[in-house]
């Protein structure tokens, strides 16, 4: 990975092309993206843009937000309940679009439609205008700008990387020291300080499982560390105070455990919640010294292994950011060659690895992501080929 500047800069330009893609507002319906498949997520998603009235869909917002105590205050919801809100104000704009297009075209017949479209499209309602709620563009980002850094210059993406099992550190790896912390460990962190190290990128945070268990180095145990890349010195008085890469270790599932991967899964929306609750103050802090003000969103959120894309899953839809997944050997793949060994029969397999739970979330992960990362042809031919979703007609090769 170090040294490898040609891979890192294709990287770099997937990203940015996904984002824009994202930007530009040509994508077509959600259900026509299935290509044939169906998703009960964007199902579920556009029946409420559509069902509901726009008033509805603020005041739930303004609910949600409302909650001062973070006992109480549920941020997914809070996210969750402000981005359908937004997508159906930004549906009705598009609606006001096409109505004026239309008009042009058929100005008798479409004169009535343009008219009631415009009074549904305003921005806030006059009665929710003096209510103290605060603008939620300005915590959130909006569907437009939300998707990348709000600043328009290269140099200053931020970029979330997400890893969650095994033992991660930036130095001295324990590589070996059980099944969980060996060649993946080692990518994701060379992977981090790799970016970190690249001209356009102003911050890097590697999300990953704070560990505070007995019998393990303290260090694992660090909120945040920074990671010293060999090949850019100076990053701080180059760029700014929270430049560089970083290991950020979110705590989530039993504190004083440390847990496989396969224990793992029903903390993951703990982990989203953390996750999302940093994320937000980071692009808030980054956007102080970069952005004028304006938050500095990540220009994408890349998750690793099945756990880790479902919680990348999560987080690009609560945030509107785009998505990018690495599955470092999938659950398919695994399973058809556990079930030829002929050891251990199907269910035997899941209750050992929770391989139909790590199946669903990279199905669920391979849906939501704007880009697959694989590394060798084998993993897109032989594994990624059994998914459904995937097709190896839009394969690309980063170079």
């Amino acid at each position: 990975m170090v040294g490898n500047d040609n891979w890192i800069n294709s990287y770099l330009d997937a990203i940015l092309d996904a984002g824009k893609s994202a930007v530009g507002g040509d994508r077509p319906s959600l259900l026509l993206r299935e290509r044939g498949h169906f998703s009960p997520a964007r199902y579920f998603v556009e029946e409420v843009i559509t069902g509901y009235d726009e008033t509805d869909l603020y005041k739930t917002w303004l609910r949600a937000n409302a909650m001062r105590s973070p006992q109480e205050r549920n941020t997914r919801l809070e996210n969750m309940t402000w981005r359908i809100w937004n997508l159906a104000r930004k549906k009705k704009e598009l609606e006001k679009e096409e109505a004026c297009r239309l008009l042009k075209r058929h100005p008798e017949t479409e004169k009535t439609r343009i008219d009631a479209t415009a009074d549904m499209s305003e921005d806030l309602f006059e009665g929710e205008k003096g209510e103290d709620a605060g603008d939620p563009s300005v915590a959130y980002g909006d569907s437009t700008t939300g998707v990348s850094p709000k600043t328009s210059s290269v140099d200053k993406l931020y970029i979330v990387l997400i890893s969650l099992h095994g033992l991660v550190r930036g130095e001295n790896m324990e590589l070996g020291r059980d099944s969980d912390t060996g060649g993946q460990v080692k990518y994701v962190v060379e992977f981090a300080k790799a970016l970190s190290s690249s001209p356009g990128v102003y911050r890097v945070d590697l999300l990953t499982r704070q560990i505070l268990a007995p019998n393990f180095d303290r260090s694992y145990g660090e909120p945040a560390e920074m990671l010293v890349s060999t090949t850019f010195k100076n990053s701080k008085q180059e760029k700014g105070e929270n430049s560089g890469g970083y290991i950020i270790r979110i705590p989530f599932g039993p504190r004083d455990m440390y847990l496989t991967k396969e224990r793992l899964w029903p903390f993951i929306q703990e982990f989203v919640d953390g996750a999302l609750s940093h994320i937000v103050r980071m692009s808030k802090t980054i956007g102080e010294e970069i952005g004028c003000g304006h938050p500095v969103w990540p220009a994408v959120i890349h998750g690793h292994y099945a756990s880790a894309g479902i919680a990348a899953t999560l987080l690009s839809g609560a945030l509107n950011l785009p998505m990018a997944f690495t599955g470092h050997f999938l659950g398919k793949d695994k399973l058809e060659g556990l079930l030829k060994q002929g050891r251990q029969s199907r269910e035997e397999i899941n209750m050992t690895y929770k391989i139909m739970r790590r199946i669903e979330a990279e199905e669920l992960s391979l849906d939501a992501s704007e880009i697959v990362i694989a590394s060798t042809r084998q993993e897109i031919e032989e594994q990624w080929n059994l998914y459904d979703g995937f097709e190896v007609i839009l394969a690309r090769k980063l170079r």
